[in-house]
């Protein structure tokens, strides 16, 4: 699977709001996870491994009251890596509704992601 396809085969199962599929699908075992520098995150700061990424992600949906909306942009790719600008309209539970913006940068290799990481503002 070239890189391109990995990168629309993400946005597909993203925008459709499947994102633990699309890492069961699209991931590496040994894949790593990073958050925007400077980021204390806690439970979803950086991983490293499939199964510490599903477990980043369960700690983000417990973290959410209530998903209003997920934008995904179209996937920019340069040779092995990808890019894609994210919106998600989340109601948390301990800071209420809120938009967050990103920029998330993806690495291919041997045909799955085995990188991911996260640009957004912080606060």
């Amino acid at each position: 699977m070239s890189t391109e396809s990995v990168a629309k085969r993400l946005v597909e199962l993203c925008r459709s709001g499947e994102f633990e599929a699309a890492q069961k699908e699209l991931y590496a075992q040994d894949a790593e996870s990073f958050e925007a520098p400077g980021s204390h995150q806690a439970d979803m700061g950086d991983v490293k491994g499939l199964d510490a990424i599903f477990k980043k992600g369960e700690a983000f949906q417990a973290s959410v009251k209530e998903m209003h909306g997920v934008k995904i942009s179209d996937a920019t790719v340069a040779g092995n890596w990808f890019s894609l600008a994210m919106t998600l309209d989340v109601t948390m539970k301990e800071h209420g509704r809120i938009e967050m913006t990103e920029i998330c940068v993806y690495h291919v290799k041997n045909d799955k992601i085995d990188r991911e990481q996260f640009f957004y503002d912080m606060g």
